[in-house]
């Protein structure tokens, strides 16, 4: 160090420690010879000087000067090593020199009089303080590798191109290409040992500077300060630590063992007055700590990103937030404005992501539960606040503050705090107003978060939190909530210190403000279970599936009784369009049902909603159906001797299945797909069908012969003989169970072909004669026939043998019921001794037979059967058949006359029929019109359903010749039996989607107007069936027959080619949706179908709109005509509503996007403003060329004709300029006279319907005050100052008894009129009045009640007392407020003209026929004059609406310049109307 140059230490010292040259390497080379040996020397030799353990009583600083030694040349010296220690290419030692060095420099100034000899200088300090880490290595060889081949690739690709084009990268930054160079002649790596030793050496040096921190004072270098503390935040994550350490304020730094257990203390000494101001130092701290506790990565000053949380993240934020707990615990309420602001900052800068927001919402619990109970309460107040903000994430933030918050127990009520501030403690306020508050908030990320919060605050067990809940949905008394208008702005505060050195890099950590304007709502039980329906059917997929689980949430715990409309929301989820959601609604019925198994209500829900789903397109929806059922059906079946009543799981399980075997059969289809996916998974063990073959004997044997007939068939693994056994039983009951039967007979012909030869014939012969003595149930016979036929094939080895079999069984059956028929029908006392039921078997075994041996089938049976289904009313009633045809003589309605058979026994004939006929064509040409006309002529439910049922079977066998009968069937649509309209919506949509029926002539509207059905279940079916069945297989249809909807559903005829079709007057008449009163019904249909268009549908239907409709009116070709009105005020509705405007216009921007926040979004809203201008570009140019010249043509002829559709048409015009406000000029370029006449009529449009609203609302309003004034008299009396009651001659006293014994005038405004006769005229005998007069009323009542108010005058305040006889005689009309409050002020007024401003030009008051000059003062009523001066102050006389007004006073003053300069206009111009300018 002596032999140093002076020079040199002199140029680093002046230099300020920046450029200057390297240490002599000869002197460099001494002090490094032996390693780390002179370092660690010379570090002993100053540790007993700066150590007060060693008593030395030595000074250094004299040594030094004794010595002739400089301690700036030391200083110099350690920062040569520290300098080369930071550059990127230093080795391992080099980097420990470095380190030492620092260690050293820390050292010298932690010695007394370090100060006074000038030691500490600000960059050495820096340079020292950033070896902590700068020397640790950084991983960047693979950068450096990827941009070292980026530089290969472009110099080859710039050889390559020489003589080319030059390429895209030719301003590749050079300086990067040298960069790499130098990277290249020397590559640094380093081992484990290494990085262990230089770890070592970081973890040494920071306990040294920590032990200097307490004794150097940094308050004046602020500086220093801030990069102490930017140094310490970045160690808080510089290595994991093994173990969690604690925090103490009293900590030995020996005893450490990690670099961040470090560098949280060294933090918390930066917060020690030694430094600075504790605030200003909390604050900054707090500032870096931000982004630790939200585990965001990023360089100071430079924009944080959010990557993928880490372990090393998460432990670096738990550490963070142990630290602030700790330092809040020893500062306490110093702290606390700051914390708050960290808090508030948390809130504010959190990632939108759902990890991120988690751990961020965790953090905040875990702080603010620091915090006493009023800095807590105000802090959640501005939480509310927060929740209302109208960024979407921070809504979202909140709700997740909410739960986490609600996880720490309910704190106690803090007497020092208002009640307001009271509430804020408690779980309630977070349940109802931060969670289910925003339930219905307007973004549905909000709306789905809401929801699934509050299904987590029903799946919590605190006790507070369900209480909090149940109040709300089953409170009756409503809930308030809070306004956060009534907190004081103290709640704001201001924490922001002035300091004196501005700190341009660092960001504002401040306290957030937030305002809002308080909201009140009131929650009932009732009305939030309607909220949550509706939640169910948002249009987002999320807020549906979140409003499941709080449905699910609420009936499981039983926090309100079960109801059918909760049950229907889950079952109707079921089956959601969105996959998601429907995944969601089974698993919530079925976690439900789990709960409450024993709940009847719950099982039929969870059957409907689930077993129907096994037949769902979507594969994994399907799987999740076939695993509930599998779940709650199959697992829990044990064999009976494990049976137990108290296992739920079993008892579950065999309730379900007895409800699908005895109520809900119609669901066993769909349980036939399940058990058919189930065994080709080959589920069925043996183990199971013993397991239900053991129930067969039980009280569950109805349903264990169910689940055996699904299995049978693919599990040949049976008991056969216990089936026989059981068969054998049944068959010798005089009356056999049902559903055992049948079930049983499915499974005989399951297993018929694995039967012994001697038991299947068996078998057939005991059937064939359980079916001839018609035992069995009418259900059963159909299973019956089928085992039947399957037995038979099973017997025989050849088909033809087979169906010779069969002609044998089966024709001798058909021949016993051919002989009980006959007996019946063909005896004269046949009919008085008929059994109905035994005459159904016979007729349905008759039906079910037949197919199976047609040959056996005789003429004879056609009759009998046709003979029992003769109308039982006279021919010459009936109606004529379709299109006025004679039916032909073999018609059998025609050939009998009549017949008594009860109405069941024919509609089953019907049914028998249709299956005869399914095998002889001969016969269903002779039957087919009949069917038809029994369609019309029927009274019976029963008969009118089979004989559809019939007809749409004979239409899949014999299209073409029931083809000419499908309007007939399609009447049906508007059957008075809601089940016969379903059920024929249904065989229509099967026959339409197999093509066997196409949308020919009326079919469609018919089939349409089923969507305003008046039973709402069939409306929806209706609409299922359009959209997700029949649209799918032909999508323009709906575009199709569009045009023709409006004229067929106005029933307009006049049209060449529309509405074209044959049809009855019954047929019209049914169908008819036509008329003002059905105008709702039709825009319903036509707004489902433009809803279902392609924006290239709803494109071209415009133009098809404007050429085949409105044209045909502008062209002459349609007369205009009041037939006509109802046609084109549909069109005009239509061409206003939004359904037909193009998806990409009327969409909104996604209010769950935030562009400032995700790049894909910000493109995606580029990409559709971009489609949104093309297409409005496209639609203008559409709009202008074919649609406006039309209108303005039909506009002027509706004028003309005085059409009322010229309000539908203005109303369109409207929708328009709203929709094209910028583009109306280019619009109406071409002619600008046209421009001003639409401008203006629109104009005075707009002014009609505000008189019309204000007429209205006028109405309203003088009502409720006749009806205050009828109810409470005496209120309405006012006393006059002299203090004598004047009740009897006030205007509203006197004719408050007028009106007492009629119902109150709707006019208006307030006319009085004190003759009799004429009160009478006014109630009794309304009048249409125009709108020139209700603008004069209108005008004369508000100058009228501004005059009042101007003067302060009351009703019921005047000193008047007119006599009965000249209030009777009176000819005056008083108009006058109802409203104004009396002040008993009696203000003296002289005569002046209503237009004559009185102070203020406020009242002036320009109405045509409207004068202040009353009756009195005329010559004629002078006399009367002196007696009621008084009175006729305030008078207002109208002239009476009837007659036309007088013309006004022509003023014959001309302007001279004007007279010589301008020609005299033409008669035409001067009569037009001018258009009127808006006053800007």
């Amino acid at each position: 160090m002596a032999a140093q140059r002076a020079a040199w230490v002199d140029t680093v010292w002046e230099l300020d420690f920046t450029e200057t040259e390297p240490l002599d390497s000869r002197i460099e080379e001494g002090i490094t010879e032996d390693g780390l040996d002179a370092f660690t020397q010379l570090y002993k030799y100053l540790y007993s000087f700066a150590s007060e353990d060693y008593g030395t009583t030595e000074n250094i600083w004299t040594l030094f000067a004794e010595n002739n030694l400089s301690h700036k040349a030391l200083v110099a010296v350690l920062y040569h090593f520290v300098q080369v220690a930071q550059n990127k290419k230093s080795n391992v030692q080099q980097r420990l020199y470095g380190l030492h060095a620092a260690g050293l420099y820390f050292l010298l100034l932690e010695i007394p009089g370090s100060v006074a000899n000038q030691v500490f200088h600000q960059v050495m300090f820096d340079k020292c303080l950033q070896s902590l880490g700068k020397t640790w290595p950084q991983e960047s060889e693979l950068t450096r590798k990827r941009k070292k081949d980026h530089a290969k690739r472009s110099q080859a690709e710039a050889r390559r191109n020489k003589k080319g084009r030059p390429t895209r990268k030719e301003n590749f930054d050079m300086d990067e290409i040298f960069e790499e160079e130098e990277d290249q002649e020397e590559e640094i790596y380093f081992s484990a040992r290494d990085l262990l030793q230089i770890r070592e050496a970081i973890f040494l040096l920071l306990k040294n500077f920590l032990r200097l921190l307490p004794k150097f004072s940094l308050k004046e270098k602020p500086l220093c300060v801030l990069n102490c503390m930017q140094i310490f935040v970045e160690l808080t994550s510089f290595e994991p630590a093994v173990r969690e350490f604690e925090f103490s304020g009293t900590m030995n730094i020996n005893q450490a063992k990690y670099v961040p257990e470090l560098a949280y203390h060294g933090l918390f000494l930066l917060c020690s007055p030694l430094h600075g101001a504790e605030d200003k130092t909390l604050r900054r701290i707090f500032c870096r700590l931000l982004n630790v506790i939200l585990m965001l990565q990023g360089e100071e000053g430079s924009r944080h990103t959010a990557h993928s949380i880490t372990s090393q993240a998460i432990s670096a934020r738990n550490h963070g937030i142990q630290f602030i707990s700790f330092i809040v615990d020893e500062l306490k309420e110093v702290i606390f404005p700051v914390l708050r602001i960290l808090l508030q900052h948390i809130c504010a800068k959190v990632p939108d992501k759902s990890d991120y927001r988690t751990y961020a919402a965790e953090a905040l619990m875990k702080l603010l539960n620091k915090l006493p109970c009023t800095e807590y309460a105000h802090f959640i107040a501005w939480l509310y606040r927060y929740s209302h903000n109208t960024k979407i994430s921070y809504r979202v933030f909140a709700l997740d503050v909410a739960l986490a918050l609600l996880d720490l127990p309910e704190r106690k009520p803090d007497s020092s705090l208002t009640g307001e501030h009271q509430k804020l403690l408690k779980h309630k306020f977070l349940v109802q107003d931060m969670v289910f508050g925003r339930c219905s908030d307007k973004a549905p990320t909000v709306r789905s978060k809401a929801l699934s919060s509050f299904a987590y605050c029903l799946e919590m067990k605190a006790a507070t939190t369900l209480d909090s809940i149940q109040e709300l949905l089953q409170g009756t008394s409503g809930h308030t909530l809070l306004d956060t208008n009534n907190y004081p702005e103290s709640l704001i505060t201001h924490t922001e210190v002035p300091s004196n050195h501005p700190l341009k890099t660092l960001p504002t950590f401040k306290t957030i403000e937030l305002t809002r304007d308080g909201d009140t709502t009131v929650f009932d039980g009732k009305e939030i279970m309607d909220m949550l329906r509706l939640r169910a059917g948002d249009e987002k997929t999320n807020v549906r599936k979140s409003a499941l689980q709080v449905f699910m949430s609420i009936l499981k715990h039983n926090v309100i009784p079960c109801t059918p409309e909760d049950l229907s929301t889950l079952q109707d989820r079921c089956r959601d369009p969105a996959v998601s959601v429907r995944k969601q609604a089974i698993q919530s019925i079925t976690e439900l049902l789990l709960t409450q198994h024993t709940n009847v209500m719950i099982q039929k829900a969870w059957l409907t909603g689930v077993i129907p789903v096994v037949i769902d397109s979507e594969n994994s929806v399907q799987e999740k159906a076939l695993d509930c059922l599998d779940q709650l059906l199959l697992q829990h079946i044990k064999h009976y001797s494990k049976f137990r009543h108290e296992d739920q799981n079993q008892t579950l399980a065999w309730d379900l299945l007895a409800l699908v075997t005895a109520e809900n059969q119609e669901l066993s289809r769909y349980l036939n797909k399940a058990f058919y996916i189930w065994s080709q998974k080959e589920k069925f063990s043996s183990t199971f069908i013993n397991n239900v073959m053991s129930h067969v004997g039980t009280e569950h044997a109805a349903s264990a012969w169910m689940l055996l007939a699904k299995v049978a068939g693919s599990s040949p693994k049976l008991d056969y003989s216990k089936i026989i056994e059981s068969w054998d039983n049944v068959s010798r009951q005089q009356i056999p169970s049902t559903d055992s039967a049948g079930h049983m007979l499915c499974v005989i012909g399951h297993v018929a072909k694995h039967l012994p030869r001697n038991t299947q014939g068996r078998l057939i012969d005991d059937i064939q004669c359980w079916l001839k003595e018609l035992k069995c149930p009418l259900e059963v016979i159909s299973p019956a026939v089928e085992a039947l036929q399957k037995l038979c094939h099973a017997y025989t080895d050849a088909p033809e043998a087979a169906q010779e079999l069969l002609n044998q069984v089966c024709g001798d059956l058909v021949t016993v019921c051919e002989r009980y028929i006959s007996s019946i029908v063909l005896k004269e006392d046949g009919a008085e001794q008929l059994q109905e039921d035994l005459l159904v078997r016979h007729l349905f075994t008759l039906g079910e037979t037949a197919q199976l041996c047609p040959a056996k089938v005789e003429k004879r049976i056609f009759l009998l059967v046709q003979s029992i289904l003769a109308c039982p009313v006279n021919v010459d009633q009936l109606c004529s058949p379709p299109d006025g045809e004679e039916l032909p003589v073999s018609q059998p309605l025609s050939q009998i006359r009549g017949s008594a058979m009860p109405s069941v026994v024919r509609a089953h004939a019907f049914i028998t029929l249709g299956k005869l006929c399914l095998q002889h064509e001969d016969l269903a040409k002779k039957c087919v019109a009949a069917l038809a006309r029994e369609l019309e002529v029927s009274e019976d439910v029963a008969i009118r359903n089979n004989v559809v049922i019939v007809m749409c079977d004979l239409c899949v066998r014999y299209t073409t010749m029931v083809d000419r009968y499908i309007p007939n069937i399609s009447i049906c649509l508007k059957d008075s039996n809601p089940f016969i309209r379903k059920q024929t919506l249904i065989l229509l949509t099967n026959l339409l989607q197999e093509e066997f029926v196409k949308w020919k002539e009326s079919l469609f509207f018919r089939f349409v107007s089923s969507l305003v059905d008046p039973n709402t279940d069939i409306a929806r079916f209706g609409e299922f069936c359009l959209v997700h069945l029949l649209l799918k297989r032909n999508p323009v249809m709906f575009s199709q027959h569009f045009i023709e909807c409006i004229f067929h559903f106005n029933g307009y005829e006049k049209h060449e080619k529309y509405n074209k079709f044959p049809q009855t007057e019954r047929e019209k008449n049914l169908f008819s949706l036509k008329g003002k009163d059905n105008k709702g019904k039709r825009m319903q249909i036509y707004r489902f179908l433009l809803e279902h268009f392609t924006d290239e549908q709803r494109f071209n239907i415009t133009s098809k709109i404007s050429l085949n409709i409105l044209a045909c009116f502008v062209d002459g070709i349609l007369p205009l005509d009041m037939e006509a009105n109802g046609l084109l005020s549909d069109t005009f509705e239509i061409l206003s509503c939004k359904e037909i405007k193009l998806s990409a216009m009327r969409a909104k921007p996604d209010e769950d996007i935030q562009p400032d926040e995700d790049e894909m979004a910000m493109a995606n809203a580029v990409m559709q403003a971009a489609q949104k201008k093309l297409i409005s570009q496209v639609q203008k140019k559409n709009f202008i060329e074919n649609i406006i010249p039309i209108i303005t043509s039909l506009k002027s002829l509706l004028e003309q004709n005085r059409i009322p559709a010229l309000r539908d048409l203005m109303n369109y015009l409207r929708e328009v300029m709203q929709d094209y406000r910028n583009e109306i000029k280019d619009f109406f370029a071409v002619d600008k006279q046209l421009a001003a006449e639409l401008e203006y009529d629109m104009k005075k449009y707009e002014e009609q319907l505000a008189r019309e609203r204000e007429r209205e609302e006028g109405q309203i309003e003088v009502t409720n005050v006749l009806n205050t004034i009828q109810e409470s008299p005496s209120s309405d009396t006012a006393v006059p100052p002299n203090g004598q009651n004047n009740n009897a001659h006030s205007p509203v006293a006197g004719r408050r008894p007028s009106l007492s014994g009629s119902p109150a005038c709707p006019a208006p405004f307030g006319f009085t009129t004190p003759r009799a006769g004429i009160l009478k005229q006014q109630l009794f005998r309304p009048r249409q009045m125009s709108l020139s007069t209700l603008a004069i009323l209108n005008s004369a009542k508000k100058a009228m009640e501004a005059s009042n108010k101007q003067r302060s005058r009351s009703v019921g305040g005047r000193p008047h007392s007119p006599s009965p006889a000249s209030t009777a005689d009176s000819k005056q009309v008083s108009l006058c407020s109802l409203n104004q409050q009396s002040t008993g002020a009696n203000v003296s007024l002289v005569g002046r003209a209503i237009s004559t401003p009185d102070q203020t030009v406020d009242n002036l008051t320009f109405g045509a026929g409207v004068s202040y000059i009353s009756l009195t003062h005329t010559p004629a009523s002078a006399e009367e004059k002196k007696g009621s001066q008084d009175q006729q102050k305030d008078v207002l006389c109208l002239m009476s609406p009837d007659k036309p007004g007088p013309l006004p006073r022509q003023w014959k003053v001309e302007s001279p310049s004007k007279r010589k300069s301008s020609p005299v206009p033409s008669l035409r111009r001067s009569q037009r109307k001018a258009p009127l300018k808006p006053a800007n």
